[in-house]
């Protein structure tokens, strides 16, 4: 038994060393850098201001508005790209022909790196949609999104569902054939139709990969930035500017290294919460087939 212990030190020591170097020092770091006035150079003195950063924040109009337009594109972001992608993993889970052509496509998205698939989208919105609007005369609906600020917002749910649905879809996929065959048989046999089968048996069945989903979703969703800043970047006039971005830019951009890591350790805080939260409320209606 020892020997197997020392294994097991043995192999998830250099991992446990990355961890720590990579996450936990950093996050420490940054606690410390929080409490501190500082321009992230150098040679300049970092000036002792305890909490004062964090009191800060709190009148910090545009930071709490950007937190307030995260939490509605993740509330909204995250309802659709759920519903898409448990209706993507039915569909490919029944006998369709193209099933396997299907997952394989729906699932390209996530594939695309946040940074290309915005500059893909910003074209698509952008350039075409005003192309297209041109050519049909139809203006009211192809425009180009990123100059109004409203669309530019729906843009922004548009293209960060593309790209999650797929992801999440595999999951799904994963839950439902988890399900054993006599279940649904049984279902069956009582007269159950597709939607009580879908909502009385497999939606409790597959509820962990619910929570797995919500869970990857939700974090996703309120630290999203490579979409932001290539789709958007925060505009019209900072329209569209999410949490990450408003950190991102205070601290390279202001030069408010204290001040930024302050709006971090609030957005970790935040996220964690609410994250614990859901898997909390979500893990406790598990149930087992």
């Amino acid at each position: 038994m020892k020997i197997k212990k020392g294994w097991y030190a043995l192999f998830t020591a250099p991992l446990m060393i990355m961890f720590c170097i990579i996450v936990i020092i950093p996050f420490f770091t940054g606690m410390g850098y929080s409490l501190v006035s500082w321009d992230g150079l150098a040679k300049s003195e970092k000036v002792f201001v305890g909490l004062s950063n964090y009191a800060k924040i709190f009148s910090d109009k545009q930071f709490l508005t950007s937190l307030v337009r995260t939490t509605l594109f993740t509330l909204i972001t995250v309802v659709i790209v759920n519903v898409l992608a448990l209706a993507f993993a039915v569909l490919v889970t029944t006998k369709l022909e193209v099933r396997n052509v299907a997952r394989t496509m729906l699932f390209l998205p996530y594939l695309i790196g946040g940074l290309i698939l915005g500059y893909i989208w910003q074209y698509v919105l952008g350039d075409a949609m005003s192309t297209i609007g041109d050519m049909t005369g139809l203006t009211n609906i192809f425009f180009n999104w990123l100059v109004n600020k409203k669309m530019a917002f729906c843009a922004m749910i548009v293209v960060s569902t593309w790209q999650m649905a797929g992801y999440m879809m595999i999951v799904y996929i994963a839950g439902l054939e988890a399900i054993s065959d006599d279940v649904i048989e049984a279902a069956e046999v009582d007269g159950a139709g597709f939607w009580r089968t879908l909502i009385n048996i497999k939606l409790p069945l597959i509820m962990s990969s619910i929570t797995i989903c919500l869970f990857l979703t939700l974090s996703n969703c309120f630290k999203i930035y490579d979409v932001n800043v290539s789709l958007t970047g925060g505009g019209p006039n900072n329209s569209t500017e999410m949490v990450s971005m408003n950190i991102f830019n205070e601290i390279f951009t202001k030069s408010h290294f204290g001040y930024g890591q302050a709006k971090a350790i609030v957005f970790f805080v935040i996220i964690a919460l609410i994250t614990l939260i859901q898997v909390k409320i979500t893990g406790d209606k598990e149930v087992s087939a």
